[in-house]
């Protein structure tokens, strides 16, 4: 091992975008002749057999695009006719804030006046921009209050792109009010390529620190008179209590009050509150508790048309299930009680008072179902194969849908599906001519027990397309692994284009899985970047009895999260991983933003031994593998400083990894070619061979 740091730096500005003579070694590396030859050919290797359908309103036929043609499938004769021209996609805009910010306007219903902020004020015109009012005065840099916009957390971990909403008829408009003034400010260095670089300043809490008091105003038009609205049971703002996070802002149907869900810090408590614009009163609707870890901050909910009741997701049995609501905060009923979870509404069906909606009851949970049920929660029935994954387009009369099913690796096909279950026509299969002719293999699902002795876990292997199973190969992990996110998927999988380097590449997910009930995940509470390592771990171990694993050539590589699993499994498991890249990666948990890491990890004061456990920086001294960082110089996300100090540390012990640096780069990832150039120089044993 060499004990001397070594420090390359070169531009890296995008996954897409080349590095000017950083793959100059690459052409004359082994695999990278097959790779040119296959890789290219593997995105269009299947002709899927997916079709994208238009139901007809009355039901009776419907309209897809095949072979570039406009077909018409009639349901009663079951025969395809041209449709005629295909139309025109319609022009969408897709004009939506940057990563974490907010829309700084938004019209009103009606079309006929616009709301906007501006200098951190409110501000009301006439459609045209004629006739300006300003709604709020007393927003400026020196008290640090702002209104109609939000912060970058916010929109990063609450999905709150928006920071003002109209009532339905367009009489008020609801809008933010933040207090920045004593939240530590985090300042990001851009435009470094330039002759003079700038700042960006943002408030941007990390773990421990204070949050930003936050509050709702609604702007009466006709009386012109603003309403700060009692969010909190008269109680003022308390970081920590509920009331520390308010987000998810719409009006009801009638208009009459402004819901919103509001959460403690530790968000471990949720409820969905009620506004009345008049008088300011608000009022609980429900509450959700989860004591041991976290709620689900944001549930699903489905408006019913008669304005009165609503349904709503709740894992309160351990299981995501559907409950239905009176807006009053009355439980009418349960709607599904399942031992499993249920994952979106397809179709409410209120004039016969049907759920339409898919659950993760196949052979696994990723094999998602459609059911339907009716409203008391009676008759709950599957209506799709359980040993395939399923989407559903259902015709308005509900008494069809078209099924498009598939699983990892079957090709995905079209059925007609009755309201009993039954296919009543095959409207389409997948071509896996040039697939085959490619010699590509499909990906092979494993299973393994977890850390924990009990949980059975799965992964997938990626082979290449030339694959001889008497030969050894190195292996890469390719894996995010963050909380509620799935490495293993039901969907089919085209074989990842890294294989045609002359590796294996593997997916494998860990306790910190999404849709296997709330418990599992549970396990994660408190060790972020620990248990769910110790799974993967685990993965790999459970495939040293192939014969064609080569076990002492094992690499990983991810980004953001998939940055800090890179890293975390080279550092804690030398024995299984060789080699890693970690790109834009969190390497302490105190350095992340606040909403995100209390989440799970709960708050420093209630977990500082949690969040000592896993730092990388404490790991340091462990390297014994091949590491590669790289950060991008403007990351307004995960901070420059967490590769910073990272790579301090590795100074510190002596350690040797190499840096690659993105000069006003973001959020984003190390070029492929460089990133294979590098597992190849340390995984490929022929290539060691000949540069030694």
């Amino acid at each position: 091992m060499k004990n001397k740091f070594f420090l390359t730096m070169a531009a890296a500005l995008a996954t897409t975008v080349s590095v000017s003579q950083a793959q100059d070694k690459l052409k004359s590396m082994p695999g990278h002749e097959q790779y040119q030859k296959i890789a290219p050919q593997i995105r269009s290797a299947v002709k899927p057999g997916s079709l994208n359908v238009k139901w007809a309103e009355d039901g009776k036929s419907f309209e897809y695009v095949e072979n570039g043609k406009l077909q018409s499938f009639s349901v009663k004769t079951k025969k395809v006719t041209e449709g005629g021209d295909i139309p025109r996609p319609e022009r969408r805009s897709f004009n939506r804030p940057a990563r974490g910010r907010q829309f700084d306007a938004a019209e009103s219903p009606d079309g006929k006046h616009n709301a906007f902020t501006e200098d951190r004020n409110m501000y009301l015109s006439n459609a045209d921009g004629s006739n300006v009012v300003a709604i709020t005065t007393d927003g400026n840099e020196e008290n640090q209050v702002k209104y109609g916009i939000a912060t970058w957390v916010y929109g990063e971990e609450l999905s709150q792109n928006t920071a003002m909403w109209w009532s339905p008829d367009g009489s008020k408009i609801a809008f933010y009010r933040f207090v920045e003034k004593d939240v530590k400010k985090y300042y990001v260095l851009l435009n470094q390529l330039s002759l003079y670089d700038s700042l960006e300043v943002e408030a941007y809490p990390k773990v421990g620190e204070p949050n930003l008091p936050v509050d709702l105003m609604v702007y009466d038009l006709a009386t012109k008179k603003v309403t700060e609205l009692d969010i909190r049971d008269g109680k003022p703002y308390s970081d920590g209590d509920l009331g520390t996070y308010i987000y998810d802002m719409s009006w009801t149907p009638d208009g009459k009050e402004l819901l919103f869900h509001s959460t403690n810090r530790r968000q471990n408590i949720l409820e969905l509150r009620a506004a009345n614009p008049e008088t300011g009163k608000s009022r609980t609707v429900i509450r959700e508790e989860w004591l041991p870890s976290f709620v689900e901050n944001s549930p699903e909910m489905n408006v019913l048309a008669d304005g009165k009741h609503f349904i709503w997701a709740s894992e309160r049995s351990g299981f995501n299930n559907y409950y239905l609501y009176n807006f009053d905060g009355t439980l009418v009923n349960a709607i599904t009680s399942h031992p499993f979870e249920v994952s979106n509404i397809v179709k409410v069906d209120e004039a016969n008072k049907t759920l339409y909606y898919m659950a993760r009851s196949g052979e696994n949970h990723m094999m998602m179902q459609l059911h339907r049920v009716q409203l008391d929660g009676s008759k709950d029935t599957r209506l799709t194969d359980p040993a395939f994954n399923h989407s559903v387009t259902i015709s308005p009369d509900g008494k069809y849908f078209v099924d498009i099913a598939q699983t990892h690796d079957v090709a995905p096909f079209t059925n007609l599906v009755d309201a009993k279950g039954k296919v009543v026509a095959e409207l389409a299969k997948s071509d896996m001519s040039k697939f085959e002719e490619l010699g590509l293999k499909k990906v092979e699902v494993f299973t393994f027990t977890s850390k924990d002795g009990v949980t059975e876990l799965h992964g997938m292997i990626h082979f290449p397309s030339d694959f001889d199973p008497s030969k050894k190969y190195p292996v890469i992990l390719s894996n995010y692994g963050g909380p509620a996110t799935n490495a293993f998927r039901e969907n089919f999988t085209l074989p990842d284009p890294l294989t045609e380097y002359g590796f294996l590449v593997l997916n494998i997910d860990g306790r910190n899985v999404k849709g296997r009930g709330k418990k599992l995940l549970d396990q994660l509470y408190g060790n972020l970047g620990l248990v769910e390592m110790d799974d993967f771990a685990e993965g790999i171990k459970s495939l040293h009895d192939r014969p064609y694993f080569d076990k002492d050539r094992v690499g990983v590589y991810g980004t953001s999260y998939g940055g800090t699993t890179a890293a975390s499994m080279l550092l804690r498991f030398p024995e299984l991983v060789h080699a890693a890249v970690a790109n834009s990666s969190v390497t302490d948990w105190r350095l992340y933003d606040n909403i995100y890491t209390e989440r799970f990890m709960s708050t420093l004061e209630n977990n500082e031994e949690g969040y000592n456990r896993f730092s990388l920086m404490n790991m340091a001294d462990q390297l014994e593998g091949e590491l590669l960082v790289f950060f991008g110089t403007a990351d307004n996300n995960v901070h420059p400083a967490n590769s910073l100090m990272l790579i301090k540390a590795f100074q510190d012990a002596g350690k040797s990894i190499e840096v690659q640096v993105a000069p006003d780069g973001g959020h984003t990832a190390l070029n492929r070619d460089r990133m294979m150039e590098f597992f190849i120089e340390h995984l490929v044993t022929d290539y060691k061979k000949v540069v030694r």
